[in-house]
C-alpha cells in the first residue's frame, strides 16, 4: 500500500503547488491580478473537479480488470476514458465561459474584472488537456504505472514556472502578457501532462505485445453508461465539498479583514495535509479494486484497512501538530499579531478533524475499490449541507463566534462524515468479505 501511495502523494502535492506558483508570481503584478487570478480559479476547479471526479469510475473498472488479469478490459476502459473526456470538455468549458458575463453583472472591482477575464478566457483552453491527463493517470496508476505521474506532476511545475517567467513578464522575446501569460503557460503545462502520460500508456503497451491496437476504437455506449454511473456520485461529492469550502470563504468574507485572512490561511494549510490521505485514497482504489477483481474478498479487506491506517499515522500527527503548534505554522504566512492569534484558534478547531478528514477521504477510495460511490456522496451532502454549514452559519452570526463558529461547524461535519464512512467500510467488509 505504501509503495503505491507515497507516489501518488506526492503527485497530490505537486498539483496543488502549480496553483500556489500561480499565486505568488502573479504577486508580482499587483493586488488586482491576485485577486482575478485567485476568481478565475474559484470558477475553474468546482467545475473541472466535476468532469475529474466523473472519470473517477476508472479507477473502479481497470483496476478490478487488472486484478481478474483481463488487459484487453483494462485497456477498453482507458479508451472509453478518454471518449468521455473528450466529450465532457467542451461542455464544461461552455459552461465556464458562460459565466463570466454574470461575474461582470454582480458588480467585481473593474480592475479585479480586467485581469479576470483574459485569465479564465486562456484557462478554458486547459479543460481539454486536464481531462485527458485524468483518464490516462486513472489508467496507469490502476496498473500499477504511478511514479510516471508522480514526475509528470514534478516536472510540469518547472514547465509552469518557465511558462510563466516568459508570458507573464515577456522574457526571451516573448510579449508580457501579465496574468494572461499565466492562464495559457498553465495550459501549457496541462498539455504537457496529458502529453507525458499518453507516451507512457503508448511506451507500456511495447510489453504488452501491443494489446492497444488489437482492440476497438469505438465508443462503447455500455461501458461509458457503466463509468458514468460510478463517476457522476464521485463527482458529485467533489462538486458538494468544494462547494461548501467556498460558500464558507463567502461567509468569511462578511467578516472583519482579519478573520478572513485567518479564514484563508486555515483553508491552504489543511488542504495541504490533505493531499497525502488523498493521494492514499487513490492507492486504496486501486489496491482493493485489484484483489476484488482477482476474488481475492479478504485481500480486499485488508488493502483498505491498511490505507485506513497509513491515513490515520498521518493525519493524526497532522492533528498533533495543529493543536501543539499553531502559532508556528501561521507565522509562515503572516507576521501580523492579530492573524496569527486567530489562526492558531481556527488551526487548533482544524485539529479535532484531522484524524476524521483521513477516515473519510481513505475509505471513499477503498469503497470506489469496491464499486460504491454513492455512500460517500450521500455522507457528504448530508454531513455538510444538511448539519455543517447550518452549525457554521448559526454559531457565526446569531451566536457571534465568527471564524470559529465556521470552523465549529465544518468540523462537526468532518467528525461525522468519517465517522459515518468508516462504519460504512466496516459494515462492507463484515458483510461482503467476512
Amino acid at each position: 500500500m505504501w509503495a503505491l501511495a507515497w507516489p501518488l502523494a506526492l503527485a497530490e502535492l505537486g498539483w496543488m503547488a502549480q496553483g500556489l506558483i500561480d499565486l505568488i508570481m502573479a504577486g508580482r503584478l499587483g493586488a488586482a491580478a491576485i485577486g482575478g487570478g485567485t476568481l478565475g480559479n474559484m470558477l475553474f476547479y468546482p467545475i473541472a473537479s466535476c468532469g475529474v471526479g466523473v472519470l473517477l469510475g476508472m479507477d473502479t473498472l481497470v483496476a478490478q480488470s487488472f486484478g481478474a488479469a483481463d488487459p484487453h478490459d483494462c485497456r477498453k476502459t482507458l479508451v472509453n476514458g478518454v471518449w468521455l473526456a473528450l466529450g465532457i470538455a467542451p461542455v464544461l468549458a461552455l459552461a465556464l465561459w458562460a459565466l463570466i458575463p454574470l461575474i461582470r453583472v454582480l458588480g467585481t472591482n473593474p480592475s479585479v474584472l480586467a485581469q479576470f477575464e483574459p485569465y479564465l478566457n486562456a484557462l478554458l483552453w486547459s479543460m481539454l488537456p486536464l481531462l485527458l491527463y485524468t483518464a490516462f493517470r486513472r489508467y496507469l496508476q490502476a496498473v500499477n504505472l504511478v511514479k510516471p505521474v508522480t514526475f509528470t506532476l514534478v516536472t510540469a511545475n518547472l514547465v509552469n514556472i518557465a511558462g510563466n517567467w516568459i508570458l507573464m513578464y515577456g522574457h526571451l522575446g516573448a510579449p508580457a502578457l501579465g496574468l494572461r501569460g499565466s492562464g495559457w503557460s498553465t495550459t501549457i503545462a496541462r498539455a504537457y501532462m496529458a502529453m507525458v502520460l499518453f507516451g507512457t500508456a503508448i511506451w507500456h503497451e511495447r510489453a504488452s505485445g501491443w494489446l492497444l491496437w488489437s482492440i476497438s476504437w469505438r465508443p462503447d455506449m455500455v461501458r461509458l453508461r457503466r463509468l458514468i454511473s460510478l463517476g457522476a456520485p464521485a463527482a458529485a461529492q467533489m462538486a458538494i465539498e468544494g462547494a461548501v469550502f467556498g460558500l464558507v470563504t463567502v461567509l468569511a468574507a462578511r467578516l472583519d479583514e482579519v478573520s478572513l485572512a485567518a479564514h484563508s490561511i486555515a483553508v491552504n494549510v489543511v488542504s495541504t495535509t490533505f493531499m497525502v490521505p488523498l493521494g492514499i485514497s487513490a492507492a486504496a482504489a486501486v489496491r482493493v479494486g485489484h484483489a476484488v477483481g482477482r476474488k481475492d474478498l479478504r485481500g480486499a479487506a485488508l488493502a483498505g484497512w491498511a490505507a485506513v491506517l497509513l491515513g490515520a499515522l498521518f493525519m493524526g500527527s497532522c492533528g498533533l501538530a495543529l493543536w501543539l503548534i499553531p502559532r508556528w505554522i501561521v507565522r509562515i504566512y503572516s507576521s501580523e499579531t492579530a492573524v496569527i492569534l486567530r489562526g492558531a484558534t481556527l488551526l487548533r478547531i482544524a485539529a479535532l478533524f484531522q484524524l476524521f478528514d483521513g477516515f473519510q477521504v481513505v475509505t471513499t477510495g477503498a469503497l470506489r475499490g469496491l464499486g460504491d460511490t454513492r455512500s460517500p456522496m450521500v455522507a457528504h451532502l448530508v454531513g455538510y449541507w444538511v448539519i455543517g454549514l447550518p452549525i457554521s452559519y448559526v454559531l457565526c452570526f446569531p451566536y457571534g463566534w465568527g471564524a470559529s463558529g465556521i470552523w465549529a461547524g465544518l468540523s462537526t461535519a468532518l467528525i461525522l462524515i468519517g465517522a459515518v464512512l468508516l462504519m460504512v467500510w466496516r459494515t462492507r467488509v463484515a458483510r461482503d468479505i467476512y
